[in-house]
Parts: structure tokens; sequence; C-alpha cells
């Protein structure tokens, strides 16, 4: 048994080693896409991320990030944290499977053979390998994000409940439940996903202690389910929702300071835990005194939270949300911004509002007390509108598009319960959950957004060589599914509790998260990553499989130790071959381009700018340059949904490193919560041909009568009371300022005027306007090119291209170009000289959708300068920025994308026909394969077919334009063609 236990140590540590090598090997050196910049730098300098916070992530990658040998170098040792809490879940994992292949191969008591111990060591090298190498545990190991880490915590916590349960009936046993109720806690510090492991928890300790009957089970299961409501209502959220409500009272009915409610409801709660932990003690009560013990271990875990206020108070540079009291952080921890989801019953996607009711008061922190600022409005719906299990219930128009492809609405009816059960079977488990399950044990057939799966080879008919060639087209060959399935059945006819038992934590982590997420039918990327305990739970059936290969060979081979070394042989294949499909594109190793598109975004703004930015990809990279590497601290990044939020107007008029507080007129009381959150479109006829910018922030400032209008019931909102609107220039100031090129300074004008073509005004589009109008040209403005032009308020016609963002200028361009004329000194300044596109040329490197999308709004703004030199006949200039743009963004390293077919006639103007010929070509090639491939794949793949229609329909033009006009007429007719099976 010692040694036993001595090579279970050692083969789990190798195990370990294996996973933390590759990790380490393919682990991104710098900030990846979506949170991880946003991560990076709130782990560096203790920030507050996004709610809920993740502040035990943030405190552990803060003292990774001490290691660092310079700023550079931080975002790869935090990232090194993904990469070894994913290596000890392996660890973990392999430890998990190999007690339950012992369990089935001996008895208790009973010495194993060094045949025995090979197929129990088998099993879990392979189980944990297969693990380590699948798609979506390699990709959360790679990268800053909280995912490795949760998976970590369900993996020690399952392991350690299989610890209590053969340690269980010992004097010690309990403290393996202490344990796991702190690692419960810490884990609330990093994702709530470990909470939904307690329900198998529960089941083994319920077949451990008592004798097995189905309302016993049934017992069990509610007894979990209650313990999961408790911790995930009754304690992240309730208790400092309690505490909030008994500061209120202290606060604004007893006149006592802030936070003395607080202070109050701490004692109480802790007094209450000490009166019952001794009362438990003196009845010799051991269940109510391991709950009692459990619940404050769990608690402990939990304070970690403690970090978030108050970090908070010290108003650091990333403040979401601004959780520095009570209050604020049950908003916080709720996730209130994020609004609701209606999950087990509700109203359907068409149904109206037939009242609304005041719910909760929101509250502010005013001087001495809190301040009401509004309530919460919750619409209230007839009941023949509602149904269980509503699946089918967002309103909006993108979201109405996507159902319809799912389900067969019909015009103004409701959809039926069958049609919300068919949404939920089809797209929210077969499509967001399934397909992600066969992309880790079966194969990927892409890179591309809802990238189907591979089954049983990567050749086929009619396959684009872009998806034929992807480095994300893998193919396990159903091994790693056959092998579980085989674990699977092979536990359930060994040991069908521990079978029950893992199936209990593959549906809660998996089959359960998708039905309580309820996802509408688009998302902005993949989401396999949140269904990773699903596949550490199938990972261990893979690991069993092993066993059942063995019994398998039973017949053919007598020999034991032949048949274990045979079946270890044969099931090593399954590891073995996901990481040789896999490695090439989860080798994240020579990837800079997140964070140079980053530093090229804020290189393209003049000093002490102030930066309007889109969403999570050119937000937070550029959060990490700035915060991490300190590079271009003096521009002011503004993300515009956060505009809509008073806190984060509050944080835009602080310093902020070099970049000064911005110069807003309109103060706190003009834009707090519930107030000026959106300005209606009301006409006004005296000002229907144009209002002077100044004058209406000013009348939105002092909420003068002639704005007002009645809304309901005592309510007045302002208004917006026409779509034009101009704003008076100082001509001559502006051109003694040199931001104007030398060429548009006649043109610069002495009077702004632009349309407004919305219904209404949101909250940040009024602070855009504040600012335009304050400002008065001492701080450059920009627009991220990457922006929805719907939020550029009718500016785009005095825009400024100086790089990868537009500049606001008192320049008119003419109507026939929308956005703004091209700054070409400075553009070329910054794309021939300051930008960096590390990387970019080499094919070796697997570059997915988010950085293709970064490439081609590069390549697109390269074509622009070329364009704008043809322009003015400069065509030495215009052919340095083509040549230059192909040789850091070739073809055979970034396949041609959008932005490309432009660049056809501006190769053929500078004399490079036979390559305008080449890239025709290819194009077209191109385009046709993904047409009719995509047109059989059908409508989940609607965007590659319009982004290819686009392309061909752009190809013909481009044909036109050189003079080869037979290709066009050829490219036109196979557009036509393609044009009649998309309407047909």
């Amino acid at each position: 048994m010692t040694d036993y236990r001595k090579i279970n140590n050692i083969v789990g540590w190798v195990v370990f080693l294996i996973a933390a090598v590759v990790y380490v090997l393919t682990l991104e050196p710098t900030a990846s896409f979506w949170d991880c910049g946003e991560f990076i730098a709130s782990s560096y300098k203790l920030l507050v991320p996004h709610p809920p916070g993740a502040p035990l992530f943030l405190l552990v990658g803060r003292m990774f990030s001490l290691f660092a040998s310079d700023v550079t170098q931080v975002a790869w040792w935090v990232n090194l944290l993904s990469g070894l809490c994913s290596a000890f879940t392996s660890l973990f994992l392999f430890w998990t499977i190999t007690i339950l292949a012992k369990r089935i191969m001996l008895k208790e008591g009973q010495a194993p053979t060094a045949a025995n111990i090979l197929l129990i060591m088998a099993s879990g090298v392979v189980g944990a390998l297969a693990y380590t190498f699948s798609d979506s545990a390699w990709f959360s190991a790679t990268e800053a994000e909280v995912y490795a880490m949760s998976s970590f915590f369900t993996a020690i916590v399952f392991w350690a409940m299989l610890k209590w349960e053969a340690k269980a009936g010992e004097s010690t046993a309990d403290k393996w439940l202490i344990l796991i109720a702190y690692l419960v806690g810490l884990s609330i510090g990093v994702h709530l996903l470990n909470l939904v492991a307690i329900p198998a928890l529960a089941f083994l300790y319920y077949f451990r202690l008592y004798k097995p009957t189905f309302w016993g089970g049934v017992i069990a299961f509610l007894i979990s389910a209650v313990v999961i409501a408790v911790i995930m209502w009754g304690i992240i959220p309730g208790l400092p929702s309690m505490a909030g409500d008994v500061e209120v009272f202290f606060v604004n009915s007893l006149g006592l300071p802030f936070g003395s409610g607080v202070i109050v409801f701490v004692l109480i709660v802790v007094v209450a835990i000490i009166v019952g932990i001794r009362y438990s003690i003196t009845k010799n009560n051991r269940i109510l005194n391991t709950a009692l013990l459990s619940l404050v271990f769990v608690l402990i875990g939990y304070s970690s939270y403690m970090m978030i206020p108050i970090r908070s108070s010290y108003e650091p540079t990333i403040d979401e949300n601004d959780p520095d009291d009570i209050l604020s952080v049950v908003a916080y921890l709720k996730r209130e911004q994020y609004g609701d989801r209606p999950l087990i019953y509700g109203p359907q996607y068409n149904a109206q509002p037939v009242d609304q009711e005041e719910g909760a008061p929101r509250y502010l922190k005013g001087k001495d007390k809190y301040i009401v600022t509004g309530h919460k409005i919750e619409p209230v719906y007839d009941s023949k509108d509602k149904t269980l299990l509503p699946r089918i219930y967002s309103d909006q128009p993108q979201h109405i598009a996507e159902y319809k492809k799912w389900v067969d609405l019909r015009e103004g009816e409701m959809p039926t319960f069958g049609q919300n059960l068919s949404f939920l079977f089809r797209y929210q488990l077969g499509h967001m959950y399934w397909r992600y399950f066969l992309w880790n044990f079966a194969g990927r057939e892409s890179d591309v957004q809802n990238a189907g799966v591979l089954w049983f080879g990567k050749d086929g008919p009619n396959i684009p060589d872009r998806v034929l060639e992807s480095k994300a087209r893998n193919c396990f060959y159903l091994l790693p599914l056959i092998v579980g399935i085989l674990g699977l059945i092979y536990q359930v006819r060994k040991k069908e509790r521990d079978a029950f038992v893992i199936g209990l934590l593959f549906f809660f982590t998996g089959i359960a998260i998708a039905l309580y997420l309820n996802q509408p039918p688009t998302e902005p990327r993949e989401r396999d990553y949140t269904f990773a305990g699903s596949f550490y739970a199938f990972s261990i059936w893979i690991g069993l499989g092993v066993l059942g290969v063995a019994d398998l060979l039973e017949k053919v081979l007598k020999n034991n130790m032949a048949k274990a070394g045979l079946t270890t042989v044969l099931c090593l294949s399954v590891p073995l071959i996901m990481v040789a499909e896999g490695w090439d594109d989860h080798d994240r190793s020579g990837r800079y381009q997140s964070v140079d598109s980053a530093k090229n975004l804020l290189d393209s703004c003049a000093p002490n700018a102030i930066l309007f930015t889109n969403g999570d990809n050119d937000t937070f990279p550029l959060w990490y340059a700035q915060e991490v590497e300190g590079y271009r601290t003096d521009v002011r990044v503004a993300v515009l949904s956060y505009l809509n939020t008073d806190w984060y107007i509050d944080q835009m008029k602080r310093q902020s490193y070099k970049s000064a507080p911005w110069p807003l007129s309109l103060e706190n009381e003009n834009y707090r919560q519930g107030t000026n959150d959106y300005l209606p479109y009301v006409e006004r006829p005296q000002v229907a041909a144009g209002i002077d910018l100044k004058q209406f922030i000013k009348l939105v400032k002092e909420n003068h009568p002639a704005l007002q209008v009645q809304y309901g019931a005592g309510t007045t909102l302002l208004t917006m009371p026409t779509h034009n609107f101009f704003l008076n220039v100082d001509k001559q100031k502006v051109q003694e300022m040199g931001f104007i090129p030398a060429e548009k300074q006649a043109e610069i004008t002495d009077r702004m005027q632009w349309t407004i073509n919305k219904s209404l005004l949101e909250k940040k589009h009024l602070i855009m306007l504040d600012l335009l109008s304050t400002n008065d040209w001492k701080r450059p403005i920009y627009f991220s090119t990457t922006v929805n032009s719907a939020d550029f308020i009718g500016l785009s016609q005095y825009f400024q291209l100086d790089g990868l963002a537009f500049r606001v200028v008192p320049v008119k361009t003419a109507s026939e170009e929308q956005q703004g004329y091209v700054n070409k000194e400075v553009m070329y300044n910054n794309l021939m000289k300051k930008f960096s596109f590390r990387n970019f040329d080499d094919p070796n490197i697997f570059y997915d959708e988010n950085y293709l999308r970064f490439s081609a709004n590069a390549r697109d703004k390269f074509a622009e300068l070329a364009k704008a030199y043809l322009k003015d006949g400069n065509l030495a200039k215009a052919k340095e920025v083509t040549d230059y743009c192909f040789k850091v963004m070739p073809g055979n390293s970034l396949p041609y994308d959008y932005y490309t077919p432009q660049f056809i006639s501006i190769l053929n103007q500078v004399g490079e026909k036979e390559k305008a010929r080449q890239v025709l070509d290819e194009m077209a090639k191109s385009s046709q394969q993904a047409l009719d491939y995509y047109f059989v794949k059908g409508s989940l793949f609607d965007t590659e077919i319009q982004t290819n229609m686009v392309i061909l329909q752009q190809l013909v033009n481009e044909a036109q334009a050189i003079g080869l006009q037979d290709r066009a007429e050829e490219l036109q007719q196979q557009f036509m063609q393609y044009l009649q099976r998309m309407r047909g």
C-alpha cells in the first residue's frame, strides 16, 4: 500500500508537470482580448473590475505580478496563474480518477498487483491529460481569466470530498468538510460556477453515511439545493442586503453616522454564530457544530470581497460601479447593471406590459444620509403572456430575427410552450452546450463563430481552403468520446452509485448551467469556457474508460500485465491525438497584437486626448497598456456604454495619471442615476432649424421648463427639442492651434452644424455633447474607428482620420465622404513609423477571429491612406504604403478580408498589375468556396454568407475598375446566382 501511495503521488505530480510545461510553453506573453486586459490591470494594482469582481483572483494575481522583472512581464506572470491553476486541476483530477478506479478494481483492504497499479495509473493519466488537452481547458489555461482558477476549485473540492468519504467515521473526518466549506467560500471570490458541484458532494455524503432509499435521495437533493440557495442568495447578496437595510435605518432614521448600521449588523451575526456554536458544543450536536463551523469558514473565504469596497474607497483609476459603501456593494454583487432574465416563469418576447410596479428604492450616499434616487421599475405582464420555462423572451430586433432561425415564430402570436422547449433543446442545449461538448471530445470544424463539430476526418466535399487549412480544425476521430462513454458504461456496471455522483457533477456543471443562463440567440463570442466543469466530469469517465478497454481485452489477453500494458498504450492515444491536434491553435506564445493594437490606437491620438471606445476588445487592452505598462497615460479612455452611469462620469471628472479631469459643465445632480437617463425627442418649433449646443447644455443644467415634458403621473423628463445642433467656432484660435493640416486650413468653419437622427438622447450622448460644448478645442477628442456609427451623434462629417481613431475637427467633409478626411502626414507617421504589427507576418502563429478583426481594421486604414495619396497624384507614396501593408500583414498569415478588395485598384494604379490580378483571383476563389460551403451549412452562417456576398460584389467593381471586363462579367454572373440562392 505504501508503494501504491508513493506511485500515485509521483505519477500525479508527473501529470502536473506535463500540464504545467505545456501550458507555460503555449502561454500568451501579454494581455489577451476580452476581459484579460482588465483582469491583469486590476490584479497588478488591485483595482475594481466589472461585477462581481473576482477579488481572490485579483489578490493571487497581484502576488504573481510581483515576480515580473519589468512591467512588460506582468501579463505573462498573471497568465501563468491560470496555467498553474489548470495544471493543479489536472493533478487533482488524476487523484480523483485513481480513487474511483481503485474502488472498482479492488475490494476494501485488498493489496493491488503490479497490473492493477498500471491500469489505475493509466486511467488517471489518460483522463487527466484528456482534460488538460481539451479545447476549453487549454484555452482558459493560457490567459488571465477566472475560469481556470474556478475549475481548480471544482477539482480540489470534489477530491477533498472523496478524501472525507475515505475517512468518514474517524474522529477527525469532519475537518475535510470544513476544508471544503472554506474552499467553497474562497471560490466565491473567483466565480460562482463551483457552487453547482454541491449536489454531487451531497450524494457522496448521503451514500457514505446512510442506507440509500428513493425518498432519502430526494431529501439529500433538496438539502443540497437549499445549501446552494443559502450560499448563492442568502450569503453572497443576502447578508450584504440585510446589512444595507440596517445601515439605512441607523443612518436615515436614527441619525447615526455612516457605517454604524453595518458595524451593528456584523456584531449581531458574529454573536449569533458564537452562541450557535456554544449551543452545539453544550448539546454535543455534531451535525449542528459542523454546519456552523462550515458556515464560518464559508464566510472567512467569502471575506476576500472586503477588498472591493476597501479599494473602491481610494478612488482607483478602474473603479467599476464605485462600490465604496454597503448599498453600492450590494448592487455590485447582484450585477444589477446587467439586468434580469426570466428563468422558471416569465413573459414571452412579444409580451406587452399592462402595468408597472415600483420595486426597491435605489439609494445614493449623500452628505449626511442616504438619498433615494428612484425605484427599480418592474413591468407587470398579463398571465396569458407568460409561460413556464420562458426561453423566447428577448424583444431585441436582432434576437427576434435569430429566434426565427430556430423555431417557427408567427407574427403577432405568442410562442407556444412547445416552441420554447424546442428553442431550449435545439439552441440552448444543442448549440450552446452539446456542440461545445463535442468540440472537446470529437473535434471542431474551425474557429469561425458557430463552427460545428468535426466527426470522422478533416477532409470532405466543398470545404473552403480557409476552413480546411485552419489550425483550429481539429479532429480526434471520436476517440475521447468513445473511451468516455465506455468509462461511463463500465462505472455504471461496476459502481452504480459512483456513476450517479459523477453524473450529477456532469449534469449540474453543464446542462443545469445552460438552463440557468437562459442564453439569448446571439452571443458576441463562443461560451464554451462556462461548461469546463462538465468537461472535467466527462474526463473522469475517459479515465475510467481505460478500465473498460481492459475489460474488453479480457477475452483476448489472459496475462494481466500484458493486458494492462496493451490497454495503456491504446488509451494513451487519446491525449496524444488531442495534444497533437490542439497544439497549433492553442499555442499563443508568439501573439502580441492584442496589446500592439491597443498601443496603436493610443498612438493615433494627440497628447492629452480624450478617446471614446466601444466595447471590451477596444477598451480592456488599452486599460492594460496604461495601467500596467504606463503607456500613453495622457490619453483618457472613455467607454461609451459606461458613460450612461453616474459613477463613470464622476471618474471622468477626476485626474487620472497625466490625464486632466474632463471639462464638463453638468454637475452630478444633472446626471445622477435616475436623472436624465434619456432625453426623448419632442420637437419645439422655435428651435426646429437648430439650437446652439452651449444653450442646450445650459438649459439641461438649469432643468429648464422649456425642455420639460410630462411623463406619467408626477414625473417630468427633459427632452431633445430638435435634431439639429450648431456650435460656434473661434476660427482664428483653431488655426493657431495647428492640428488641422495645411491643405484644410481654409476649410475651417466658424460654425459646426450637424443632425442627430435619434428618437432620444442617452445619457452618454448628453455627456458627449457637454464635453464638445465646454472643451473649446483645448483637448483633442477622438472616436475609435471601431465605435458603432450610431454613437457618432451626427458628427462623422467633422472627422479627421489620424490612424485608428477619428478626431473631431471644425472642418466639414463633403457629403460623399461620410466619415471625415484623411490627415495624410499624421496617418503616414502613425501607420508607417509608430504602429507595431509584431508577428502578423508569421504564418506559423494562429490568429483567431478577434485578431483578424483588428488586422482587417488596420488594413482598411492603410487602404484609406493609399487612396488619399492617389487622389493627390502621389503614386510613390501610395505604393510605399501598399507595399508596407502587404509586408506586415501578408495574405499567407492573415487571410484576405472584407477590406482587402479595395487594394486591387490601388495595386493596379501603382503599377502592381500582376499582384492586383493575383489578389482578385485568390479572393474570388475564396469567396466562392465560402459561399458554396456556408449555403449548405445553413442560416447559422448568415454573417459569413453576407460578408462573402459583399466581397464578391466588391470584386466585380474592382475587376471593372482595372479593365478586366470579361472577368467582371463572370464574377457578376456568379454573384447573381448566389443572390438567387440567398433569396430562394
